[in-house]
């Protein structure tokens, strides 16, 4: 494919889906999201400490503890409506 091929492409989208070839292009092109891309897998053995630490955790979301939203954005001077919701993830 040429770029005036991949022109003529993208002048045929619509907002929504050229902001989301846009988005796929600034990943691409990006060196951070290319490396993270080409990273071999974490191939690290997982020891009894990590499944202990896992199962703990599973045990403490089950159980609904936690640190409420509110307080971990307080600790950065923050408040639950400085971050308003888009109408797509509204509560």
């Amino acid at each position: 494919m040429d770029r005036q091929h991949a022109h003529r492409l993208l002048d045929q989208l619509d907002p929504g889906q050229l902001a989301a070839v846009g988005h796929l292009l600034e990943v691409m092109v990006d060196p951070v999201a290319r490396a993270l891309a080409a990273a071999p897998a974490d191939d690290e053995p997982v020891t009894e400490q990590d499944r202990r630490r896992f199962h703990k955790g599973q045990a403490s979301f089950a159980q609904r503890k936690g640190i409420p939203m509110e307080d971990v954005l307080a600790e950065f001077g923050a408040k639950p409506e400085d971050f308003p919701l888009s109408p797509d993830h509204a509560r």
